[in-house]
């Protein structure tokens, strides 16, 4: 196999640019800081994140196939991506320099306008770089690096900042703000190579003049030729479903672990080790996938989710009977000596026991809480102290909590399993689907089909957390979720495995 030329390596290091943006300001650090500026403002920081988000989604996954039609014209590509790129830098900053909400809302949406955006010309460019035989590599290396990068290394410094940076001097928020401006900064500074080295090679050739009208003539030609393209068509509809499962377990990996009441900072490291372990199982991937096949590795990967589907299912499974145990238990004992309290103080008094009967802890951190019931309700404090000792008494009952925390126990080592399953297949299955995409499309018309692309990764993840809160409502158990999005991996997979035979010539 080839070394990489330097255009490769200027593209992957892109991916080590990018991905600080998905992890600080979509996943990790960036919400949780705006909901609670949101709620000092009186707003409700959750919905309005939704909001931002799925206009922003909309705007791009809408406007992506026109985009990607008008970077293939000659000269096109670069300048596009270069304009989205610096979108999606200065109003990251935007975030950074301001306490008001609602300019921080503009901003994020507008940044990630700019980051899918940039994303969309930032893997057509895919076929310019790199020639069939080596897109798996490079395409595979492109997402090791920015598990590593991006979404490992960076996060751990802004980690670092927040939990330590008091020790400097560096307060809260001061420390998050400085997360943001590194954000930028290093999305900015590590595209530096793919604006200088990266290229199109492949183009179409018109007058100005007609640029927007000969791509929208080529965006109705496209849409013709993928329908036409059996095989093109076979694997959308394959990509569809899986990615669908996959974006929906990224997304809601954390909250299924919070309803079963797993420890938010132990998910978080187990979502790290996901990160890590991410890193060379995607470079695994794109080896084994010259061996037995590009396919082939899709359906391992397929496989392996369908999997971690049964794992996160048997998790839940053994847990939420216990867990309604325990949690109707304490229920009775607070509603038992309840007294003469309101229903406001009941409902405060019940709502801090249950926010960390997952906790070995439980005892001292509900009798904090209670403190902070009884400045809420002073009028009260006799009947608060009064139900909440008998609470106290009953979560110091090791052999009333022995069966929860068994079960609590064995759930999170299932879920530190689960994350290290999740990252032998998520980054490789991602990267090789683009690669495999990329050998599907005629080169000189690659951003045109990654809009198309783009469009399927973006409404993919819709399918699924509609299914997983169908079922978990139905049931009443959210392991019943977890287990219906197997049906998603079922789809991509029957698809793919019966459809095989079409992709032979591309392992050739």
């Amino acid at each position: 196999m080839k070394q990489f030329s330097k255009q490769e390596r200027s593209w992957i290091f892109y991916d080590w640019a990018n991905s600080v943006y998905a992890t600080i300001i979509m996943a990790a650090v960036f919400p949780i800081y705006f909901s609670g500026v949101a709620a000092k403002a009186g707003q409700s920081g959750d919905v309005l994140w939704g909001y931002a988000t799925s206009i922003a989604t909309f705007v791009i996954a809408l406007s992506a196939p026109f985009l990607g039609a008008l970077g293939d014209f000659k000269g096109m590509k670069k300048k596009l991506f270069t304009v989205f790129l610096f979108i999606g830098v200065i109003f990251t900053l935007v975030m950074a320099i301001t306490d008001n909400p609602t300019l921080m809302l503009v901003g994020y949406g507008l940044s990630y306008v700019g980051f899918a955006g940039g994303n969309l010309f930032y893997d057509s460019f895919l076929t310019d770089v790199s020639e069939k035989e080596n897109m798996d590599k490079v395409s595979s290396y492109g997402y090791a690096m920015g598990y590593f990068g991006g979404s490992t290394l960076a996060f751990l410094i802004s980690i670092a900042m927040i939990m330590f940076g008091h020790y400097i001097g560096i307060d809260g928020t001061l420390a998050v703000k400085l997360s943001v401006v590194l954000t930028s900064l290093w999305w900015l500074g590590f595209s530096i190579p793919m604006l200088k080295n990266v290229h199109q090679v492949h183009y179409v050739e018109t007058e100005k003049s007609k640029l927007l009208s000969g791509a929208l003539q080529n965006l109705k030609s496209t849409v013709g030729n993928i329908f036409r393209d059996k095989r093109l068509l076979v694997f959308i509809i394959a990509y569809f479903f899986y990615i669908d499962g996959v974006g929906t377990v990224i997304h809601m990996a954390t909250a299924y672990g919070s309803t079963l009441g797993l420890g938010s900072t132990m998910m978080i490291f187990a979502l790290l080790l996901t990160q890590l372990v991410a890193v060379p199982c995607s470079i695994l991937f794109s080896r084994f996938s010259k061996f037995i096949g590009t396919a082939k590795m899709l359906l391992i990967g397929i496989t392996i989710y369908i999997i971690v589907c049964l794992v996160g299912f048997y998790m839940g499974f053994t847990l939420e009977p216990h867990q309604a145990a325990y949690e109707a238990d304490f229920r009775q004992v607070i509603t038992e000596n309840r007294g003469a309290l309101s229903d406001e103080a009941f409902a405060a008094l019940s709502s801090e026991g249950f926010s960390n009967l997952s906790d070995a802890n439980r005892a001292e951190l509900f009798a904090k809480g209670v403190e902070t019931v009884t400045a809420q309700f002073p009028e009260e404090q006799a009947a608060i102290e009064s139900a909440a000792s008998a609470a106290v008494t009953f979560l110091q009952d090791g052999a009333k909590a022995a069966d929860y925390d068994g079960a609590l126990g064995f759930s999170t080592t299932m879920f530190w399993i689960l994350s290290v399953l999740v990252g032998t297949s998520q980054g490789g299955i991602q990267a090789l689907s683009r690669s495999f995409f990329g050998k599907l499309i005629p080169p000189e018309k690659s951003n045109e089909y990654f809009g198309f692309f783009d469009i399927f990764g973006k409404f993919a993840a819709v399918i699924g957390p509609a299914l997983y809160a169908l079922f978990a409502d139905l049931t009443g158990r959210s392991s019943i979720g977890i287990l219906s999005l197997i049906v998603l991996f079922a789809i991509g997979w029957i698809v793919l495995f019966t459809q095989r035979k079409r992709f032979e010539d591309l392992e050739e």
